[in-house]
């Protein structure tokens, strides 16, 4: 694993150890340059009551590695969470920066319903 790669996954485990001990359901965000997911886990992280993804089939017909597409996926994943009955979450960013496709993301998912 390269120095970049091992300096995310420190960061995401920092912020995911204080999410653990306060047993919140989270909104956890990952993303590669062609694609972006976004889970809904629990709190005792057994179960992810609600996903999305560029990969969907509705989703994948237009381009999958942008602003719009990740802002396409937080409002869905925020669809399916408050069908799962999840209304607030914590936001788990996995490390990465809140900036670009991930800030857009999270504030699709605010605008779906979710607070964080």
């Amino acid at each position: 694993m390269n120095t970049k790669t091992q300096a995310r996954l420190r960061r995401a485990r920092k912020s995911r150890t204080q999410m653990r001990t306060a047993a919140a359901v989270r909104l956890s965000v990952h993303r590669t340059p062609r694609h972006i997911y976004a889970q809904v886990i629990s709190g005792d992280n057994k179960a992810v009551l609600a996903q999305a993804s560029t990969l969907d089939k509705d989703l994948r017909a237009s381009a999958t590695g942008n602003v719009a597409a990740a802002a396409a996926v937080g409002k869905l994943v925020a669809e399916r969470a408050k069908a799962a009955g999840v209304t607030s979450v914590a936001f788990d960013r996995s490390g990465f920066r809140y900036h670009g496709r991930v800030k857009a993301l999270a504030d699709a998912a605010r605008e779906g319903g979710l607070e964080f």
